[in-house]
């Protein structure tokens, strides 16, 4: 990480880390979701972050790199802190509630890391598709956290207290 591109390849490493780990615990996620409407987020999250995957393989392949991953300790700390909320809630609108502040925190995390990287890709003059695959994982980002938002605050907040 020598310079701004070996900081944005590390990144690209480390999200792509991030999206691998993602994509194994939602299934998790869903099974013990109790709303229906919140596993069926959890769910369709499943779907676009295969997507984003694909996305990040795209941009590895624009870049001339292998697709891999780096290990990503803060993803990795954050998802341990949803599977304790899985494991130790007892009762199941309070297992959502928590499971939507675990998978927001996950949500603002790739938010950070895409904000980031769209940034970069410009200063470092990278190639236009590659901005457009990162900006297109960064909306889907922005939209999962307001579907997670609009899901807690609609009624499952209210039905945990």
């Amino acid at each position: 990480m020598k310079d701004l591109d070996g900081l944005f390849k590390h990144f690209l490493k480390d999200i792509y880390y991030a999206e691998k780990q993602v994509k194994k615990t939602l299934p998790k996620m869903a099974r013990k979701a109790d709303s229906a409407e919140l596993k069926e987020a959890f769910e369709s999250h499943l779907e676009e972050t295969n997507t984003q995957i694909e996305n990040l393989e795209k941009i590895f392949e624009h870049l001339g790199m292998k697709a891999r991953g780096v290990t990503c300790a803060a993803i990795e700390g954050i998802l341990e802190e949803g599977k304790e909320i899985m494991d130790e809630a007892e009762d199941g609108d309070t297992r959502d509630a928590g499971m939507i502040a675990a998978a927001q925190a996950v949500e603002h995390y790739e938010i950070t890391r895409y904000g980031t990287m769209v940034s970069w890709c410009k200063t470092l003059g990278l190639p236009k598709e590659v901005g457009q695959l990162l900006q297109a994982n960064l909306d889907q980002e922005y939209a999962a956290d307001e579907k997670l938002t609009k899901l807690a605050e609609g009624t499952l907040n209210r039905q945990a207290a």
